[in-house]
């Protein structure tokens, strides 16, 4: 399959023919790119195609008329500057929606878009999806508040010291992947979520290490009585969390589950009190040794089981046990640990601690920092590789499906944090895409039959101390109108979700490979 996909590299004539005229092919550079997104570790000759399609694609960019309003173009620009992994699935129903782009194959990797739909049934299934999308806001609205609420009662929206992302975790949880619908879910990921951000704030930069080994040392125990201040509200924050997780499951199976939660966290507390110990004494740590405690602190399984139990509680107790040592999870974990050291190391090698990119350079004399980087993230891709396979191939992990999709959307939440810059501790880099994928209308007109009541504004009062409205009240229409410009661009049509043909027509003359009567890369 993979020789039947690449064919065209290894044909000298065809590749020059699709280098002299890539406006005519322009689609099926923008399919094969998308396609290269599930690359698997071995599949060498995709990452060529991947490159040689790229090339392709940014010189159809560069060429396009700067006025020329085409939906394939902005496709092609969307697809080259946002890496797929960083896509928040909900964002990316709404530019399709505003787009006025049916998708033809919703599914939780790739899809393909049609542009063949009759318009009465496309503009019918526009406003439909409107309608969902508008509703998922209202629901996410009314989900954040009650989110905002418990961070208010609980008291670690007012600790006073390092980051309130009470937002950007719901944020996280609900426009990562369609899934999970369950609200229980959603709101457990990010109530684990500000918890953990909070909790590791408070060792890395505020606990003294008498005050960060009693809080430690409680949560082994699972007694807080000799905690106060800061701790004390950690400490209580967390068993409320815990408690209502192993509610939902039965009598019969709370004391095993609330065992499990407990041992989960207190092995990730006792990596945030390992790596303040090493940041306080100027320890250096080895790799090998850096990375065990690393793809711990990250805490990213801590998420990922919580809200699986949350979202099931009917999974058996050696299901969610075998998740815990699990290869998906450990290529997760590890994941998520290199992506926020790629962004984070100068914040961190700042405030005395280690970062997977600086150990690097320490053990490597000769390497500077963006050899470095080069270095972790060639760790990266490869980690990412193998996590997808796992992901999407079941005869090599056999972890059930709601589990990997949890999984799955943890990593694409990590990458869109991380995926440029330290996106998760920016104070305003985040702003635009949660005003879009709660609060503001879509950019479309949507006709009165099918309209839901308007968002509320959104509200932030976090930027530097002050409060910020953003209003919602927009009028603007866009035209429902998907038609790509058939003159300068060869039409797609999927026989499959693999499948990527060209209309034979299009572009010069060429004297093509009897395949069928149409033009096939695969």
């Amino acid at each position: 399959m993979m020789g039947r996909f690449c064919w065209f590299l290894h044909h000298k004539e065809v590749r020059m023919h699709i280098e002299e005229n890539n406006e005519y092919f322009a689609s099926a550079m923008f399919n094969v790119h998308r396609a290269t997104d599930l690359m698997f570790l071995e599949e060498k000759m995709l990452g060529e195609a991947r490159s040689f399609s790229r090339k392709e694609l940014e010189k159809t960019i560069s060429s396009a008329p700067a006025h020329e309003n085409n939906a394939l173009i902005r496709m092609i620009e969307h697809e080259l500057k946002l890496p797929w992994l960083a896509r928040m699935d909900h964002l990316e129903h709404r530019k399709f929606i505003e787009e006025g782009v049916i998708m033809t194959a919703p599914c939780m990797a790739k899809a393909s878009f049609s542009r063949s739909m009759s318009s009465p049934r496309k503009a019918a299934l526009l406003k439909l999806a409107a309608r969902a999308y508008t509703f998922r806001q209202s629901v996410y609205m009314s989900e954040l508040e009650k989110l905002t609420r418990w961070s208010k009662e609980t008291g670690l929206s007012g600790m006073g010291f390092g980051r309130e992302k009470t937002t950007y975790c719901y944020f996280a949880c609900a426009a990562s992947i369609s899934l999970p619908v369950n609200s229980d879910s959603r709101i457990i990921a990010a109530k684990c979520g500000i918890l953990i951000t909070v909790a590791d704030d408070f060792y890395d930069m505020e606990g003294s290490l008498e005050e960060l080994y009693l809080l430690t040392d409680a949560v082994k125990r699972w007694d807080g009585k000799s905690l106060k201040g800061h701790a004390r509200t950690i400490f209580d924050a967390l068993v409320d969390l815990v408690r209502d997780v192993v509610a939902k499951f039965s009598i019969e199976q709370r004391l095993d589950m609330a065992k499990l939660f407990q041992d989960l966290w207190y092995h990730t507390f006792e990596s945030w009190m390992t790596e303040a110990k090493w940041s306080r004494s100027a320890h250096i740590a080895s790799t090998d040794e850096y990375l065990q405690t690393g793809m711990t602190s990250i805490a990213a399984h801590v998420v990922v089981l919580m809200a699986a139990c949350s979202m099931d509680p009917t999974l058996p107790l050696h299901t969610i046990k075998n998740c815990t040592d699990h290869t998906l999870t450990k290529l997760l974990m590890v994941s998520c640990r290199l992506l926020n050291d790629i962004q984070s190391y100068e914040k961190e090698e700042k405030d005395g601690k280690m970062n997977l990119v600086t150990l690097h350079m320490k053990d490597n004399a000769k390497d500077d920092i963006n050899t470095s980087i080069v270095y972790v993230k060639e760790i990266l891709e490869r980690q990412k590789k193998d996590f997808i396979e796992h992901v999407l191939m079941d005869d090599i992990c056999d972890m059930p499906k709601p589990l990997k999709q949890l999984h799955f959307g943890c990593l694409k939440t990590f990458q869109m944090f991380f995926n440029s810059s330290n996106g998760f501790d920016s104070e305003i880099e985040m702003i635009d895409a949660i005003n879009k994928a709660i609060y503001l209308p879509l950019d479309i007109e949507i006709e009165e039959s099918l309209s839901s009541p308007s968002p509320m504004p959104l509200k932030i009062s976090n930027l530097n101390g002050t409060e910020k409205n953003f209003s919602t009240k927009k009028s603007t229409t866009l035209t429902l109108n998907a038609t790509l410009n058939s003159q300068r661009f060869p039409s797609i049509s999927w026989a499959s979700p693999n499948i990527i043909a060209i209309q034979a027509s299009a572009g010069p003359k060429f004297n093509l490979p009897k395949m069928s009567p149409k033009y096939c890369l695969i």
